[in-house]
């Protein structure tokens, strides 16, 4: 694996439903640690990545937020299943090559194939983060709900079945994002400070 000479110290493995906002905390996170210490490791980039070059499309528009994504969204999620079946590991393996920060932040697991992988390469290394938010704060977002997307594994796979090191609520009622992210946080900067000591 091209995880450069150390591997990480930590790895923090993100889920949660469509416009939850996996992204916004994952990126604060790297707004507080920094690119020195953490890498934010996009599971679907690679999937996007591949998809587009198999399929003619226009990757840019892929990884954006606008309506061309959901057109293809369906097929992308049938096409990825497949790969993930021969292969469990494929885009995680595609998504930490050349990663060699400390702090690993996977932003998008979505099914509990995703996570198994990261807990069986870095064992030691693997703490599970879910974000939490309700449908109307989902919806006051962008979200509806979709047949064929919001029901499939791709949205449903890591409901249930997993004991999360910790759930993050991601709404205006919730406690502030800054303390929820506090243990978080600090066991981040701990295994940034173990490799750059």
């Amino acid at each position: 694996m091209e995880d450069g000479p150390y591997g990480p110290e930590l790895v923090l493995v993100f889920s949660g439903k469509r416009k939850s906002g996996k992204d916004y905390v994952t990126d604060l996170i790297l707004d507080r640690l920094g690119s020195a210490s953490c890498a934010v490791l996009r599971l679907s980039g690679p999937l996007k990545q591949q998809y587009a070059q198999e399929h003619g499309l226009d990757l840019d528009q892929l990884l954006g937020p606008g309506p061309y994504k959901e057109t293809y969204r369906a097929d992308m999620i049938s096409w990825g299943e497949a790969r993930r079946n021969l292969d469990p590991g494929f885009f995680c393996r595609l998504a930490t090559r050349g990663a060699w920060q400390p702090v690993w932040v996977v932003s998008d697991a979505r099914r509990l194939s995703d996570l198994q992988w990261f807990q069986s390469e870095f064992p030691s290394q693997t703490r599970s983060v879910r974000v939490r938010c309700s449908e109307e704060t989902r919806r006051q977002r962008g979200w509806s709900f979709t047949a064929g997307v919001d029901d499939a594994e791709s949205e449903c796979g890591l409901d249930s079945g997993v004991a999360f090191d910790w759930t993050i609520s991601n709404e205006a009622a919730a406690p502030p994002l800054d303390q929820q992210l506090r243990p978080i946080l600090e066991m981040a900067e701990a295994a940034a400070a173990r490799r750059h000591s």
